[in-house]
């Protein structure tokens, strides 16, 4: 039997049993015929492996320039790039527009010019290094290329120092990268950086609009509130205090803020937010949690840029073009108070799109506006706080395409409880129907696939990254996230970082999405300290045509033992023509934790259909109403203030369910599924 450079099975006896497993040599074998009737492979002889020692140091002897061509990594570092790549890049280049003085007069001065420079910073190429076996560093899983060998940058790294979308890169998989990309939005408002001044009549105006898209609560009902317009602080709309108000030049100089508000995603900033115990260490750096063998490395790293989320150049983009910061310092009490943490007003900013932007930028229609909201929230040592951001459109009808590029980072110190409500609501409501095919359509009626593809707000791009740090001991994070908008592409990414023992991250989420949408959530809990807790439910509702993702990413350090995390992501969709990716996942490499998660996909249940039918509800109030449960217990965790009455004309759950109604499935289900339970 000839094994010469075959693929054959490894037979190994062991107490009577058979292990089998494939292997590739390429030498000679042993082979030795048993009484069972099989071949056992007993590896090379004693000649074979001299032999193959001898050819491994021979390469390891080899002269550089002289056995071999030593590679100019750097004139090859853009071979890497297909058409669309290039696209990526130059899309990017265009959000980034012309940078005088690297940033320099940008709004937030030297946080913009670090930013810029991370970005124009060329990732390095070059090899890791294998240490020897005695190092405490050590580790056999180390990236290396044979000397010969043409060393390329990370996927998305090849133009730019933070990785840039690319159509099949883990961050960007799921998403529309090529539709967003084709979409311009080079334009941007001319007067950002400056406040909005209106008049008594404009002033009402804006607050009708801002009370009928629900983004509005009167003075008496918060604590504070920050309104922009278009990227721009209006103060006449606004009510601030000393601790939340529109960023100045002197926060920004002050070394707390500015450490904050350079901070950068995705461990391109390396040092942690706050020092970690661990035992006798004290870890410092990100790149190093779980060494030598579970660490991320290098941030620019292609295994490293294989599990971030993708929002590190954005959030770079962001220093660098915003031109108003909410700011919100929370001040520091001497005890947490449960009871108050329930009664405390909200503090509430708006982020509101007025579609003609007011003439303030360029007269070209089809040339789209890029906004870039920033918020910088600090909460002190036992602090209690109660946040909302909501985004709302105040114009209907004809618009400019616009990109919303959010950053929202939330710092956290020592017994500090705070609850985050975030509202997604621009681009409108899509067109109902568009799952139904040519031949369900009367005659004479317009498609709705045809109405849905003219929608303006398609053309939209809502990326919103948001950053939770919590730096001190026994704090508490409950965030609620809801995305029941109506632009074209929506990605919301949400990262926790637990850093501090007694720890607790709690985070909600809703995503609806219908017509020909393209959504995409996020989410990273990530469990650094000891002793720490988290709890997620996600919950999706995807509908006409359209296709979503949920990735939810939860990382248990070496350094977080006795972590107690759960998961779930449950998931209806609501047409056989929608399309819907849920991937909850746990790396765990602590082992003394309590972890647990699940995903379902399903449509509407059958069995719960009849009954409600059975009780004379119609077919589809019934499914509207297993919709609207499926998604209460969501609705019913944010901010009170925003809820409004039970049966009153405004409130998130009015909003919810009127989007809810719009996608309600029409008829009877052509096929029934197996997978029925909601």
């Amino acid at each position: 039997m000839n094994t010469e450079n075959s693929l054959f099975a490894l037979v190994s006896i062991f107490s009577g049993s058979l292990a089998f497993t494939s292997l590739n040599y390429n030498y000679r074998h042993s082979i030795v015929p048993t009484s069972l009737y099989v071949t056992v492979g007993l590896g090379p002889n004693q000649e074979q492996q001299e032999q193959k020692e001898e050819e491994e140091e021979e390469v390891t002897n080899l002269v550089p320039g002289v056995d071999y061509e030593i590679p100019n990594h750097e004139a090859h570092r853009l071979d890497r790039r297909n058409r669309l790549d290039e696209k990526c890049d130059a899309w990017f280049g265009s959000l980034l527009g012309e940078i005088n003085d690297g940033a320099g007069s940008s709004f937030l001065g030297d946080v913009a010019k670090e930013a810029y420079a991370e970005l124009m910073k060329p990732a390095a190429l070059g090899n890791e290094f294998i240490l020897p076996q005695e190092h405490p560093d050590f580790t056999p899983y180390v990236s290396t290329t044979l000397p010969w060998q043409i060393i390329y940058p990370a996927y998305g790294l090849e133009q730019y120092g933070i990785p840039i979308p690319r159509r099949n890169a883990e961050a960007w998989r799921q998403f529309d990268v090529q539709g967003m990309v084709n979409q311009n939005y080079a334009d941007n408002n001319h007067n950002v950086g400056m406040e909005l001044q209106l008049t008594e009549g404009e002033i009402e105006n804006y607050k009708a609009k801002l009370r009928k898209k629900g983004g509005w609560l009167e003075d008496a009902e918060v604590e504070a509130r920050l309104v922009y317009i278009n990227g721009q602080f209006s103060p006449q709309l606004s009510s601030t205090t000393k601790n939340a108000r529109n960023i100045m030049k002197e926060d920004v100089d002050d070394i707390e803020v500015k450490n904050f508000l350079s901070r950068l995603t995705d461990g391109f900033t390396d040092e942690l937010a706050a020092p970690v115990i661990d035992g006798d260490n004290e870890l410092l750096s990100f790149r190093n949690l779980s060494a030598p063998d579970h660490n991320m490395r290098n941030a620019t790293s292609q295994y490293a840029v294989n599990f971030q989320q993708g929002s590190a150049c954005f959030a770079a983009l962001n220093s660098i073009r915003t031109g108003a910061v909410a700011f919100v310092r929370v001040p520091e009490k001497a005890n947490a108070n449960t009871e108050e943490s329930e009664n405390v007003k909200p503090i509430l900013i708006v982020n509101g799109l007025s579609r003609d932007f007011n003439g303030t930028a360029s007269v070209n229609k089809e040339r789209g506006v890029a906004l870039h909201p920033r918020t910088l929230v600090i909460a002190e040592q036992n602090s209690v706080t109660s946040l909302v951001q909501s985004i709302v459109d105040l114009d209907e009808g004809e618009a400019r395409p616009t990109l919303h590029n959010g950053y929202t980072q939330i710092y956290m110190k020592n017994g500090a409880k705070f609850r985050h409500t975030y509202l997604e609501e621009s681009g409108g409501i899509v067109t109902a129907g568009t799952e139904k095919t040519n031949e369900e359509l009367f005659e004479g009626e317009i498609s709705p696939r045809i109405i849905e593809s003219e929608r303006p707000a398609l053309k939209d791009t809502h990326l919103e990254t948001i950053d939770v740090q919590v730096v001190g001991n026994d704090a508490s994070y409950e965030g609620v996230i809801m995305n029941i908008g109506g632009s074209g592409r929506v990605r919301i990414a949400h990262s926790i970082s637990v850093l501090r023992r007694g720890c607790h991250a709690a985070v909600k989420g809703f995503s609806l999405s219908g017509g020909a949408q393209k959504t995409d959530i996020r989410t990273n809990i990530h469990h650094i300290a000891d002793g720490t807790t988290s709890e997620q439910v996600q919950k999706s509702m995807i509908g006409g045509r359209a296709t979503g993702s949920f990735r939810g990413r939860v990382r248990v350090e070496q350094s977080a033992q006795q972590t107690n995390s759960e998961q779930l992501s449950r998931t209806v969709m609501l047409s056989d023509r929608c399309t819907f990716w849920a991937a909850p996942t746990m790396e765990i490499i602590a082992d003394d934790v309590k972890c647990a998660h699940g995903a379902t996909v399903s449509d509407l249940s059958e069995e719960e259909l009849f009954y409600l039918r059975s009780r004379g509800l119609d077919r589809t109030s019934a499914r509207s109403l297993l919709m609207y449960g499926f998604a209460d217990d969501i609705t019913s965790s944010i901010e009170p203030a925003m809820r409004g009455e039970v049966d009153g004309s405004s409130g998130v759950p009015r909003r919810v369910f009127e989007r809810l109604e719009n996608l309600v499935p029409k008829g009877k289900r052509k096929a029934k599924s197996v997978f029925q339970s909601i």
